[in-house]
């Protein structure tokens, strides 16, 4: 039986057949997919979305199985495909008691939003049992569960209704909806606020959930880094009442955007013996967590999936005719950019498949030195366009991560915070004296270990400073999208596969 899955959202709508995760936003090189505004009409993103899912569903026969998940505001944007071939919509009215409950006859799989979440994370996790958390801002049953070893599912969406709120003040303090991330960079910079603990508080117990009347007048009186350091400590505080309690094994599994919160992720290592955070771990991954939970039910098939699961472009030198390019054998271009990148330039480093989700890996990263005190400013005004306060993090060998930064876990992933415990690397170090790391191992991306490898061997330090590969846009996904990036930013060199391009 052949499944393709769908993950029906507002924004990260992503497919996937097995073998290639199509993550939109990619292809159609809109931010979020749909470039979602609460007043706009979606337009040609939706248009796209639709042909290509209904597409794929036409296909299905008696040996193919269309699986998918859909959010409450993804619905509407759909609602073309789901009244043409599902008009009762009996499905969206299902909400599983199981982690394995699902809603399926013979042609259609469906599963809940936050099961889909939950499914990826404990499948790909190789943990025998878990605890899982999944915690986002809009589900459609649910916005937060907790399942247990067991694999019973407990509501906590009116305890934690907390992943809505990152989105709402993220808002009210300047920036844009979908812009959480943001918020957490900024909480780096502020101090607790008992008028917007005050606030939260309101908040959270009103069954509506809406802002208190005087919200805007603590919003207006108070630093939005305050706000955001606040919010910070209300998210782990309400971890630490609802989800500690409910702890029924020594591993954890985490999902939904908000586990995109790299803080609370290193909180929880302090509670739980082994923790994972998937790497496409929000929206972008339910494709992928809807096809496991089909291949599972149906089959008993556990289909971890790769995390470079993204499509497969050839390299035609023909795509660098009118610039300075040349191929090198790779420990040569190894060495060599390693050496450049010592001595201060930034590289822009392109390889094999895209990595799923919004992290870069190592196969479409802006790469630079963590020594240079003033790299974050360089990166972030000349490449980046982006605000001064946001960081950026570091590839760490995994051998040696512990010597460089305070946590007890690997975090192959960039999924977590954690204290430096040097000096010598202030690229990569947050205001707050912590950076979010991603350990790397020879076995997850040889060609990238290696590159850290020359590096360490140059310099004595056994990281980079890694970033994705972008500029105000979807991570680029063609060699096409890496060398107009690259023309257009203050980058100094372009690395695809064995490629080096040079300004």
């Amino acid at each position: 039986m052949k499944i393709f899955s769908a993950a029906l959202n507002i924004h990260d709508h992503n497919t996937y057949d097995g073998t290639f995760h199509n993550q939109i936003e990619r292809h159609n090189r809109i931010k979020h997919n749909l470039n979602y505004e609460w007043s706009h009409d979606p337009g040609p993103s939706k248009k796209f979305f639709n042909e290509y899912v209904l597409e794929q569903f036409l296909k299905r026969n008696e040996d193919n199985l269309f699986a998918f998940t859909v959010s409450n505001l993804g619905q509407e944007f759909v609602s073309d495909l789901l009244d043409t071939y599902f008009p009762s919509k009996d499905f969206l009215k299902f909400k599983p008691k199981s982690l394995w409950e699902p809603y399926h006859n013979e042609y259609i799989y469906y599963i809940d939003h936050h099961q889909s979440h939950a499914t990826y994370a404990f499948l790909n996790s190789g943990f025998p049992e878990s605890d899982i958390l999944a915690i986002d801002g809009r589900g459609w049953q649910f916005s937060c569960i907790f399942i247990d070893k067991q694999g019973n599912i407990k509501d906590l969406s009116k305890k934690i209704p907390i992943g809505g709120l990152w989105n709402r003040l993220a808002q009210d303090i300047g920036f844009k909806y979908l812009d959480a991330g943001k918020v957490m960079g900024l909480a780096g910079y502020g101090k607790y606020n008992y008028q917007t603990h005050a606030m939260i508080e309101t908040y959270l117990m009103n069954p509506n959930h809406r802002l208190p009347e005087f919200a805007p007048q603590v919003l207006k009186n108070n630093k939005r880094e305050d706000i955001a350091f606040t919010l910070q400590y209300v998210t782990i505080e309400l971890i630490k009442k609802y989800v500690y309690p409910l702890k029924t094994c020594d591993n954890l599994c985490v999902a939904g955007g908000v586990a995109y919160n790299g803080y609370m992720n290193e909180e929880f290592t302090k509670h739980y013996e082994n923790v994972f955070v998937p790497p496409a771990v929000g929206d972008e991954g339910q494709a992928l967590g809807t096809y496991m939970h089909a291949d599972y039910y149906l089959n008993g098939t556990i289909h971890k999936t790769n995390v470079f699961s993204g499509k497969k472009h050839d390299i035609d030198s023909n795509i660098f005719t009118g610039t300075n390019f040349e191929k090198w054998p790779e420990d040569k271009l190894l060495n060599t950019i390693a050496k450049e990148i010592a001595n201060g330039k930034i590289v822009g480093w392109y390889q094999g498949k895209s990595e799923s989700g919004n992290r870069a890996l190592g196969n479409r990263s802006i790469l630079a030195d963590p020594r240079n005190p003033n790299i974050k400013d360089i990166i972030n005004s000349k490449i980046k366009k982006r605000e001064d306060f946001r960081p950026f993090a570091p590839s760490v060998l995994e051998e040696h991560y512990q010597e460089y930064f305070d946590t007890n876990q690997p975090s192959p992933y960039m999924s977590r915070i954690m204290p430096v415990k040097v000096d010598t690397v202030p690229g990569i170090t947050h205001v707050d004296g912590t950076a979010r790391i991603q350990t790397v191992n020879r076995e997850f991306n040889k060609k990238y270990y290696d590159l850290i490898n020359c590096f360490y061997k140059h310099t004595g330090i056994p990281m980079l400073l890694n970033t994705s590969f972008n500029c105000q846009e979807p991570i680029v996904e063609s060699p096409e999208d890496a060398l107009t990036t690259f023309k257009n930013t203050g980058l100094d060199i372009l690395v695809i596969d064995d490629f080096i391009v040079r300004k």
